[in-house]
């Protein structure tokens, strides 16, 4: 089979060992199999993604040695297609606004007997998920911020999700679960597409058959592939990779200045030597 794989940095900071890690796992699952590799920026956070960013994300590749599929996708280019999405998702009343601050979710599961202990655990309660449509105009009239989420219940019981699989490249197939994760956020008043919208519909248009990515990102699929249901999207197979750690076994992060491919120039590494530290972390 010959694999379709990406690599799809977010241009919020420098890359680190760990990108290249896994840009190069997945070029080399493209170059092996005689496919095709693919770079896309997730440049949907206007807030965060800088243009230096970028910038610094091309130098870097091409300083290393990869070579990509032209022209590279840039989400912030095609919101015009997730919105397409998202009417289409709101038109069968899978998607609903929600007006609630983060701090107003947390208070409203504070409440709740059955609020659980760990933070990380919070799923949305559903408090705008039976407003009126009279409620919800007046918000938007008052120009309100809001989310666009998704309606899980309504959801599985569209495509039956209860039977849904992935294929996880030397696991086998993996039952998904999403209910698990309550109504996930798609988009944002003023973030017109989420990153699991965006990255399901662009794995799909561009014709990625093979996912490699962190660990990290493994409960995500779940989500995405009940997504890929709802919108008659082709499934990928998926191949998450183990993180990278720094001396002292923390996960990298961008702010591990230390640990850039932009330091590691500055220091005097050459391309080889930084491929090997990625290859064998």
């Amino acid at each position: 089979m010959k694999y379709i794989t990406r690599f799809a940095p977010s241009p919020t900071g420098h890359l680190h060992i760990g990108h290249i890690y896994s840009a190069s796992m997945a070029q080399t699952f493209a170059i092996d199999s005689g496919g095709k590799f693919l770079l896309r920026m997730e440049d949907i956070d206007a807030g965060r993604c800088r243009p230096e960013f970028e910038e610094a994300i091309y130098e870097d590749l091409n300083w290393l040695g990869f070579r990509w599929e032209e022209p590279a996708r840039r989400q912030s280019e095609h919101m015009e297609d997730y919105a397409a999405l998202l009417a289409k998702l709101n038109d069968r009343d899978l998607i609903y606004p929600c007006f609630c601050t983060r701090r107003e979710i947390a208070a409203e599961i504070a409440r709740s007997k059955s609020a659980p202990h760990d933070a990380e655990s919070l799923i949305y309660p559903g408090t705008c998920r039976e407003l009126t449509k009279s409620k919800k105009q007046r918000r938007f009239d008052a120009g309100d911020a809001y989310a666009l989420r998704l309606h899980m219940v309504n959801a599985i019981a569209d495509v039956d999700g209860s039977g849904l699989t992935f294929l996880e490249q030397e696991k086998g197939h993996i039952k998904c679960n999403p209910a698990l994760f309550g109504d996930v956020v798609l988009a944002r008043k003023d973030t017109p597409t989420s990153y699991h919208l965006a990255v399901t519909f662009d794995d799909a248009i561009q014709g990625v058959n093979l996912v490699v990515r962190g660990q990290d990102l493994f409960t995500s699929t779940h989500i995405h592939r009940l997504l890929q249901a709802l919108l008659e999207l082709p499934t990928p197979t998926y191949f998450h990779h183990g993180l990278i750690s720094d001396t002292k076994g923390r996960r990298l992060s961008k702010r591990d200045q230390d640990a850039t491919i932009k330091s590691l120039r500055e220091y005097g590494y050459q391309p080889e030597e930084v491929l090997k530290m990625a290859n064998y972390g």
